[in-house]
């Protein structure tokens, strides 16, 4: 007789980290482009950024284990949380946003490596513990690749490397599915 186990796990990086969140998100789609009316957070008072996109990758998945054989179900997507991400007006222009969206594009794109990494791997009887360990390793990455991604751009203020990055994001999510 097997096993099956069945578990949800959701993160969310904003501009402060990680955090547990409950609201429903906004699932990523490639034919959905974020606009300054779906931050509906509130600035928070002493916020130094122009915006902050909350977004982050959610997962759940079912492993029936038979022999010590993995039969593994998942699901793997990135969401936006329209109600923890805000925007200054006065500061913002279509740029930023560029800049936000790009964020989200971000997250979509290491949900597929996560996706990537589930199919490549052979599960054992501890299955939980190894997609935990996957997914906060993937975690750990688009943390800093976000952060790279905000260093470069100088959080879209340098144009050129807005550009590149917009131009480098678009490529790998064509090529990573």
């Amino acid at each position: 007789m097997g096993k099956i186990i069945t578990i949800q796990c959701l993160l969310f990086l904003g501009f402060l980290g990680f955090g547990q969140e409950i609201e429903e998100g906004v699932l990523w789609d490639p034919n959905l482009r974020l606009t300054w009316a779906d931050f509906k957070g509130k600035v928070p008072p002493a916020a130094v950024p122009a915006a902050t996109t909350a977004s982050g990758i959610s997962y759940t998945y079912s492993a029936n284990l038979m022999h010590h054989e993995v039969e593994l179900d998942y699901e793997v997507n990135a969401y936006f949380y329209p109600n923890e991400s805000w925007y200054k007006p006065q500061v913002c222009d279509e740029n930023t946003l560029s800049h936000e969206q790009l964020h989200f594009d971000i997250a979509e794109l290491f949900a597929r490596k996560m996706r990537e990494r589930l199919d490549q791997t052979s599960f054992s009887d501890n299955v939980k513990a190894e997609i935990r360990k996957i997914y906060q390793e993937i975690l750990q990455e688009l943390q800093d690749y976000q952060e790279q991604y905000d260093w470069e751009t100088n959080f879209s203020r340098n144009r050129k490397k807005q550009m590149e990055w917009n131009q480098k994001i678009a490529k790998a999510l064509q090529t990573v599915e």
